[in-house]
């Protein structure tokens, strides 16, 4: 179902980037939704609330656990690095 008419934006959609481990705040900013009229910031919100809830963490990333440190892209420097990122709790 469409969530977002002014940007075209499924509740599939946005399952899928919640179920990636995407927050409503990162989802807004790549798929744009809620950003326009407003009106399916609500429904949005639900989706991916329902999506965390259905999809629980089994385990943290723990950065003094990780063995091999994974080469990632940095658009804004145009470089790659080598880093092993963990996210607050």
């Amino acid at each position: 179902m469409i969530v977002c008419v002014c940007r075209r934006v499924s509740d599939r959609e946005i399952a899928r980037h919640a179920r990636a481990g995407m927050n409503f705040d990162e989802i807004q900013f790549e798929l744009g939704v809620g950003t326009q009229c407003g009106n399916c910031e609500c429904a949005a919100r639900e989706v991916v609330q329902q999506c965390c809830a259905t999809q629980p963490v089994a385990a943290l990333h723990n950065e003094a656990s990780c063995p091999s440190q994974p080469a990632i892209y940095s658009e804004g420097v145009n470089s790659w690095s080598s880093s092993c990122h963990s996210q607050p709790a």
